[in-house]
């Protein structure tokens, strides 16, 4: 989770610091949180489906009362698409059903699509912890079997009902998604609720997606295609008019 910072001494800050507890709204005066705190792992959340339910259900909780405790009124909480489920019709819209319940107490959520990319500088980048590389993202996959930290690279389900028979999903780069987040801040007003798809509002298939990384690496990645994969879905994408119109927000790298 981070969350910009105000100083004691009322002197402002633009830097941005890891939320740990209580604790830190004692020692630090908050203006908002953006709360990123989630885990996002489609196949690990079907094997351990309770420490996703307690991490993102009572773990905010704490925050939000440790909000409510320092008076802090201002929350931006970043969601997964997931909580629409497998909608009936495409692109996905703020008004498309949810099949999971998000925070409406807030002044701005996020659901953002699949993130991709790493910082540009080369500062930050996507590292699963071994063990969770089996679950990790295809973007991460890609490059890892490209640099040979993997065998190759796990296609999951061929026989969907899209163009190619894989998944298409709605691949945001993570600096359009920081930026959009930034916008959300920018924009938040006390007791406003606003809901914003953050995507690109172009779905792409996982083989398009494979095809895309071997032309940018130059590396002929081997690929093997499996099963389908627990909790996965045909087709994702989102419409992001209303960010756009609101907020005056576009992703630029896609």
């Amino acid at each position: 989770m981070l969350s910009f910072t105000r100083t004691r001494t009322q002197q402002r800050s633009n830097r941005s610091m890891s939320l740990g507890g209580a604790q830190n709204f004692s020692e630090n005066a908050f203006d908002a949180v953006m709360h990123f705190a989630a885990v996002a792992y489609v196949g690990e959340s079907t094997l351990d489906p309770l420490k996703y339910y307690h991490n993102i259900t009572s773990n905010t909780l704490v925050v939000l009362e440790a909000m409510a405790a320092h008076g802090v009124k201002t929350l931006i909480y970043s969601s997964t698409c997931a909580t629409y489920g497998e909608p009936e019709k495409m692109p996905i819209t703020e008004e498309t059903p949810q099949r999971t319940a998000i925070l409406l107490v807030l002044d701005s959520s996020s659901i953002y699509f699949n993130v991709i990319g790493s910082d540009p500088e080369g500062r930050l980048g996507e590292a699963p912890r071994p063990e969770l590389r089996e679950h990790g993202r295809i973007s991460g996959a890609c490059f890892d079997a490209a640099r040979g930290i993997i065998p190759g690279l796990k296609v999951r389900g061929t026989d969907y009902k899209t163009s190619d028979g894989t998944c298409i999903r709605d691949y945001i780069d993570v600096t359009d998604l920081v930026d959009a987040h930034v916008k959300a801040l920018e924009k938040a007003k006390p007791k406003h609720v606003g809901i914003y798809n953050v995507g690109t509002g172009r779905g792409r298939s996982v083989k398009e997606f494979v095809e895309a990384c071997k032309k940018a690496t130059g590396v002929p990645i081997k690929v093997d295609f499996l099963p389908r994969r627990p909790g996965d879905y045909a087709e994702v994408y989102s419409d992001p008019t209303k960010i756009k119109n609101e907020l005056n927000w576009t992703a630029k790298r896609h």
